[in-house]
């Protein structure tokens, strides 16, 4: 029995989806990418799920589009799934980028399209458009240069050289760097520290925060403003209780420092 291209668990409020080509360093076959559309389609309706997890089988995390399958006579004409960027973007959930490897062109975009990036020492990102023929049409264009500067953008999109995981902290698009043992695990600790937030609002929040980012300054602090008025804050005695819990989280973790 063949093993399916995305592997999918779910537990405790987290789903783990897994790239599983390894042996094709999970680029993007027509089959990933209609597996990926229609999981994180149903992701977005699963009330059991508040937290998704990505990441790659195998030594790396994506190296983008299939591009022996592009490149065949017999390649399949029939309609396109959607790009999984745009997909991600839909969910509202946070996504976590476990990035395992290289992430190359669709596999950069699709990790700029997560919430969180966690990475190891292994983990490289390329963009190679301009080296294979393509023009970027999933974000990777726009997002870049917003991640980590215009001329950083340029310089790796216009010589397509790879970006190691310590250029990339230091640049600010990855949050950590951690050990490929400790990949998963800081990933889920992380998406167990999202899930005691107050669901609704941690999911609006998020909306709040990708919106905001796409504007002008002014209209962002506009837009926060007309969110927060509009936003139906608990009863005084919930907003105590809660700040309870707040305080005593913090002391736990102020212990474990």
């Amino acid at each position: 029995m063949t093993e399916s291209v995305l592997l999918v668990e779910k537990k405790g409020g987290v789903a783990t989806l897994t790239l599983n080509r390894p042996d094709q360093m999970n680029a993007l076959s027509l089959e990933l990418r209609w597996a990926l559309q229609e999981v994180l389609t149903e992701l977005r309706t699963d009330d059991d799920v508040g937290i998704i997890i990505l990441t790659g089988a195998g030594k790396g995390f994506c190296a983008g589009l299939d591009l022996k399958e592009m490149g065949s006579s017999s390649r399949d004409q029939s309609p396109q799934p959607s790009d999984p960027p745009s997909l991600m973007r839909a969910v509202n959930k946070p996504i976590i980028g476990a990035i395992n490897g290289v992430a190359i062109t669709g596999g950069f975009e699709i990790s700029l399209s997560c919430d969180l990036l966690v990475v190891t020492p292994e983990t490289r990102f390329a963009d190679t458009h301009a080296r294979v023929g393509l023009i970027a049409g999933w974000g990777l264009g726009a997002r870049l240069s917003r991640a980590v500067g215009l001329a950083r953008a340029k310089e790796l999109s216009l010589t397509g050289n790879f970006l190691t995981a310590e250029t990339a902290y230091e640049w600010g698009l990855v949050n950590r760097i951690v050990a490929a043992e400790d990949l998963l695990p800081t990933c889920h600790s992380l998406a167990q520290d999202m899930l005691s937030c107050v669901p609704e609002v941690m999911n609006e929040y998020k909306r709040q925060i990708d919106h905001a980012y796409d504007l002008a300054l002014g209209d962002a602090m506009t837009y926060e403003v007309d969110i927060c008025r509009r936003h139906r804050s608990p009863p005084a005695e919930v907003v105590a209780e809660r700040r309870l819990l707040v305080q005593e989280r913090a002391r736990g973790k102020l212990k474990e420092l």
